[in-house]
């Protein structure tokens, strides 16, 4: 499967990289329709009071529509990586299981009273108001 990883805003990490990789690995053991898969690692430059978290994103190309994920992350590289790649998971699974037709889909009947305009009524009546 194509691949693209990129960091942005931090130096390249090969660990990082490898730890990207089998995840990616990870959900090509679940689902064999990716075509693509898109990550980019950031690390924006805002100071906050806990130290500056990793944003993770990541993009599978799949039929139908595709999987995003945008993810603010932990400020361990490795945890926010593993956080998104969770929900990138998730999404498949729930993708996978539409698509087999396992989720059903409930059609929702419109149903409800139709209300009597009550100033229309006494004038139709003659019921004083």
């Amino acid at each position: 499967m194509p691949t693209e990883i990129s960091f942005h805003n931090l130096e390249h990490s090969d660990a990082a990289e490898a730890f990207i990789l089998r995840w990616i690995a990870r959900l090509e053991l679940l689902s064999n329709r990716i075509e693509n898969c898109t990550v980019v690692v950031d690390q924006p430059h805002k100071h906050h009071r806990q130290g500056r978290s990793f944003h993770i994103s990541i993009v599978l190309d799949v039929p139908g529509p595709n999987i995003a994920v945008s993810h603010v992350g932990h400020t361990n590289i490795y945890v926010a990586i593993a956080d998104a790649f969770r929900v990138a998971r998730r999404q498949l699974l729930d993708q996978a299981r539409v698509q087999r037709g396992f989720v059903k889909t409930h059609v929702v009947e419109r149903t409800g009273n139709v209300g009597v305009n009550v100033a229309k009524h006494r004038a139709d009546t003659g019921t004083p108001g």
